[in-house]
């Protein structure tokens, strides 16, 4: 009897979790899941405290009256931390869990994307990041890592419909052996707008780059297909759950190459149990950056690219700090100063190192006003000399506040303010990089706008502090008249106002009670603990400037494929990053492609080697697929409808320069899983087919050769040429 109602309890909890298709009944017994379905109520009935829990915490913690310094800081962590872990378990529930695996001691671990446990304390999911779930992703056969089965799970609308078993050691007892594993079954799904959730598949290979420690520079090299991008998110997210002191730090920022990509992979860190890591493009960084375009001269671009030129922002800043050659004599009612070129001279050494031009200002300021109110024995000089017009006017000519545009621009637009701060270019360098309109900006300038705001500072927040700083000063002066009339008022000098002076701090409290408003600084300024880059391939060097700028710790993972540098990539991974201060960065390469299909990979071979014969070619996992096609440009139309027709499911793209037109007419072109991306934006993403238009047309070169590469290795099932 007992017996009965266990297999009754066992089938109820299978059917409540397990959703099998009938195809896979085999999979559904009891003896071969109930275990898994009982933990996974568990589980669910954990989640369910969790939330309501979470939820209260975090209702609590905004309620709370507001605090200042590292209280405030604290506060607002709490909730970060309170919300994303929230977010994650309302947004998986039970599919929270992303498998177990069976230990050689007979314990069983089940993995999940946060860590749950129940109102006893008993840990019921181990979080991914954690060391004790290393062997569900690092284990392989040659290092089971203590493993007997490892199990994963895949889910749809909360339910488990599939899952597959991998033995290390022996014939474990409940375990299902398929022909394929979860992985390569995965490699075959049908792609979406958004890269989809690859967690529970990571390699071991992957795996242990994903989890070494964020000291220096690791660079992760690899093909296309090897799974960068994916041990890129999936790093960033490890290092802040591994690594908390990061988060006190700057947090982490990831770089992407574009913005369809990071709207592509928008997803994946919030499904990693993370939305704390920065995510930005290289144009982000700088507000001129919104509508930009690349130079058109090759030379241009080639001098802005190099390092060098940057070093011309120090000095088209330093000829902003001139102090006069000539004495001037201030006065003040009867009194006559005489403000010495050696006064300016000290005053503008004042300043601190490296503090912004724009905000070293005020210091100079200061400085000039108390070096001049020594020459004489008077109150209050130090005071009227801040708001001395002549002296201010004389201050502005020496050390004018300076936006960072007009600084560029006037490199760009005046020879001699660029020959003199960019000494060692020759006369036809100098043509070559004059232009008539000044804010013209291109990529290339980007870097130079981002240098020169670093250098100067924000001028209007330097203005509006000084605004502040005079509004704050004549407030304080009327409500020390205020003050002074009260008390005059009080004859008998045993009033309230008398009672209230003489407490400790009341003249103190009332004169200086004014609060100043913090304005938000720029999020994406630094300094950050760790940037991620992803196809940093492509970076110039002084795009590299830009953010080792934002990173002082020199903390990089620099993922790319030399193969796919649309400018091309000769020189060592070292060797480069070495050039922008990142020194002695550590090398890990990814040899195997898990996405592009073996006869796509064969055909795309050939076209990189014969520009780049030394790159790194990645060996397809995936043998047979459908064979690469080829045919007309004007079969584009009929091909795409025909594939749309015989799919339900999945994305295809086609590849062209952005000048070229499909042929007329392009009905399904405007089908919402068609897209129309350029070579230059197809990197970093994925489709099920892949159609190049009229490839031969692309250009020659080493820049074509990679543009072709690149967009044949997108495709995960199909892949059609036509010229």
């Amino acid at each position: 009897m007992r017996h009965d109602h266990f297999l009754t309890e066992s089938w109820s909890a299978v059917n409540d979790v397990f959703a099998l298709p009938s195809r896979l009944a085999a999979k559904s017994v009891p003896e071969l899941v109930a275990d898994d379905a009982r933990h996974l109520d568990r589980v669910a009935t954990a989640i369910e405290h969790m939330i309501d829990d979470l939820a209260e915490r975090l209702d609590a913690a905004r309620r709370a009256p507001g605090r200042s310094g590292q209280a405030a800081y604290e506060r607002d962590a709490e909730i970060r931390r309170l919300s994303g872990r929230l977010r994650v378990l309302r947004r998986f529930g039970l599919d929270v869990c992303l498998g177990r695996m069976v230990h050689d001691s007979g314990e069983i671990t089940y993995v999940g994307r946060v860590g749950v446990s129940d109102t006893a304390g008993e840990r019921l999911l181990v979080d991914w990041r954690s060391p004790a779930a290393e062997p569900f992703f690092g284990a392989t056969h040659a290092n089971p890592m203590g493993l007997v089965s490892r199990r994963r799970y895949r889910w749809a609308r909360g339910r488990v419909t599939d899952y597959w078993d991998e033995v290390f050691a022996g014939l474990e007892q409940h375990a299902v052996l398929d022909e394929q594993s979860a992985f390569l079954a995965s490699l075959g799904e049908a792609r979406t707008s958004r890269m989809r959730d690859v967690l529970a598949t990571i390699q071991s290979d992957q795996d242990a780059i994903i989890r070494a420690p964020s000291r220096g520079t690791l660079v992760v090299d690899g093909g296309p297909g090897t799974g960068k991008t994916v041990v890129a998110l999936h790093r960033a997210a490890y290092l802040v759950y591994h690594e908390p002191h990061l988060e006190g730090r700057g947090g982490v920022l990831f770089v992407g190459p574009h913005r369809p990509y990071l709207d592509y992979v928008g997803d994946v860190l919030p499904q990693l149990g993370e939305d704390g890591v920065r995510t930005c493009t290289l144009t982000d960084l700088v507000p001129e950056g919104a509508e930009v375009r690349p130079e058109r001269d090759p030379e241009v671009a080639r001098l802005k690219s190099a390092g060098r030129l940057l070093e011309a922002i120090e000095p088209a800043v330093a000829f902003y700090e001139e102090p006069p050659a000539e004495p001037m004599t201030v006065e003040l009612g009867r009194l006559e100063i005489t403000v010495e070129p050696a006064d300016w001279v000290e005053a503008f050494a004042g300043p601190e190192p490296g503090t912004p031009h724009n905000e070293a200002r005020e210091e100079v300021l200061d400085a000039l006003c108390e070096i001049v109110a020594d020459k004489v024995s008077a109150d209050g000089v130090a005071h009227a000399l801040r708001r001395h017009a002549p002296l201010l006017a004389a201050l502005d000519r020496a050390w004018p506040l300076v936006e960072a545009g007009d600084l560029v621009g006037d490199l760009w637009t005046v020879p001699a303010y660029l020959r003199r701060c960019a000494p060692w270019l020759t006369p036809e360098e100098l043509r070559a990089l004059r232009r008539e309109v000044p804010d013209a900006w291109t990529v290339e300038d980007l870097p130079f706008l981002d240098a020169a705001r670093a250098r100067l500072g924000d001028a209007s927040a330097a203005a509006r502090r000084r605004r502040e700083r005079l509004s704050f000063e004549r407030e304080r002066a009327a409500k020390h008249r205020v003050l002074e009339e009260m008390l005059e008022a009080d004859h008998d000098k045993e009033g309230v106002v008398w009672m209230l002076v003489n407490e400790d701090g009341f003249e103190d409290a009332v004169v200086e009670s004014r609060v100043h408003e913090e304005r938000p600084q720029d999020p994406l300024a630094g300094p950050f603990a760790h940037v991620v880059v992803d196809e940093a391939q492509e970076l110039t060097e002084a795009q590299w400037r830009m953010l080792v700028r934002r990173c002082p710790s020199r903390s990089f993972t620099v993922v790319g494929d030399r193969a796919q540098a649309r400018a091309g990539f000769g020189e060592a991974w070292a060797d480069r990053l070495a050039r922008v201060g990142l020194d002695g960065a550590e090398v890990r390469t990814l040899t195997i492609s898990y996405r592009t299909p073996e006869p796509v990979m064969r055909a795309a071979e050939p076209v990189i080697r014969a520009v780049l014969p030394y790159v790194n070619v990645p060996v397809a996992v995936r043998p047979g697929g459908s064979p690469v096609r080829h045919g007309r440009v004007a079969e584009l139309d009929a091909i795409l409808t025909a594939w749309l027709a015989a799919h339900d499911d999945g994305v295809a793209c086609v590849v062209a320069p952005p000048h070229a037109s499909p042929p007329s007419p392009p009905s399904a072109i405007s089908d919402s899983r068609v897209r129309f991306v350029s070579p230059e934006l197809v990197k970093g993403l994925e489709f099920d087919l892949v159609v190049l238009l009229a490839p031969s047309t692309w250009g020659e070169g080493t820049r074509a050769a990679v543009d072709r590469y690149v967009a044949m290795t997108r495709a995960t099932d199909q892949l059609m040429i036509l010229d």
